[in-house]
C-alpha cells in the first residue's frame, strides 16, 4: 500500500495523505473502476437563470455541475456534425 499510494501521490500531483484515502476507498469498492479523463479548468459566461437552475439540478441529482455540464456537452456535441474545412 505504501508503494501504491507514493506512485499515486507522485504521478497525480496529490498528496500522499490523500492518495492513501484514494487507495483506501478503492479496496472498499472491492472491483476496478476507471480512470477519468483528467479535466481542464475553462471560464464560460451563462445566463444567471441557467446558472440558478443548474445549482437547483446539482443539489437534487447531487451530481456536481461540472458533471452535469460535461454530460450536457457530451450530449449536443453527439447531435452535431462536424464541418469541414473546404480550401
Amino acid at each position: 500500500m505504501a508503494d501504491a499510494a507514493t506512485i499515486l501521490s507522485s504521478e497525480r500531483g496529490i498528496s500522499l495523505r490523500q492518495a492513501y484515502r484514494y487507495l483506501e476507498q478503492a479496496q472498499a469498492i472491492g472491483h476496478a473502476v476507471p480512470i477519468a479523463e483528467p479535466s481542464i479548468p475553462v471560464t464560460f459566461k451563462i445566463p444567471g437563470e441557467v446558472i440558478h437552475q443548474l445549482r437547483a439540478y446539482s443539489a437534487a441529482s447531487e451530481l456536481t455541475l461540472s458533471e452535469i455540464v460535461a454530460r450536457a456537452l457530451k450530449a449536443f456535441l453527439s447531435t452535431v456534425r462536424p464541418r469541414t474545412r473546404h480550401g
